[in-house]
């Protein structure tokens, strides 16, 4: 194979393994019955003037599967971090007590659960797409490469065998997560 055909697999094998990985943070923040702080991922604080994440003004962790606690590095910013939870619009109650902020994980209802399992379905199906663009990018690439048609059949063949690949991988992590949310 030469060096311009290895250089379009590479290139979409990176695209496919980033569409992966962005499926697994996006799945980290769905909640699961089970309180991670994770699920505080995508918190940002005012900070001084300025959005900063959750986890750089705080001590993020949880004590047992229903509680999440926040103890921020500055007494002065339990308001602002309160107020940041309750902007987020997660559903949860933040409790300030003056020296930190407690979050009761409510146990989730069945309508609840099939929500995230909704959410979870269109992460994985947007993870899909990016790995189908990828795979169309890289068949385009090898269209315009100046190599002979059966040179052009393998590597979009070996393409398509690692799109198979990705796509069975997404739909594998999804599985675990439905079977995750879905316990009760």
């Amino acid at each position: 194979m030469n060096e311009e055909l290895e250089f379009i697999l590479d290139t979409a094998k990176e695209a496919m393994q980033n569409a992966i990985e962005h499926l697994v943070k996006e799945l980290r923040t769905i909640r699961a019955g089970k309180a991670t702080p994770a699920m505080l991922a995508n918190v940002t604080v005012d900070y001084y003037g300025s959005a900063t994440p959750l986890s750089q003004v705080a001590n993020v962790n949880t004590p047992d599967a229903r509680t999440i606690s926040i103890q921020p590095w500055e007494k002065s910013m339990l308001q602002e971090i309160e107020k940041a939870i309750m902007i987020a619009n997660l559903g949860f109650n933040p409790m300030n007590n003056g020296e930190n902020i407690i979050i009761s994980v409510p146990p989730l209802t069945e309508e609840r659960r099939r929500d995230l399992v909704k959410q979870a379905k269109a992460e994985a199906e947007h993870a899909k797409i990016g790995i189908r663009n990828a795979r169309k990018d890289a068949n385009n690439d090898i269209k315009k490469t100046d190599v002979s048609d059966d040179m052009k059949k393998n590597i979009e063949a070996e393409v398509q065998k690692l799109t198979d690949f990705f796509v069975k991988d997404i739909d594998d992590r999804l599985s675990v997560k439905e079977t995750e949310i879905m316990t009760v």
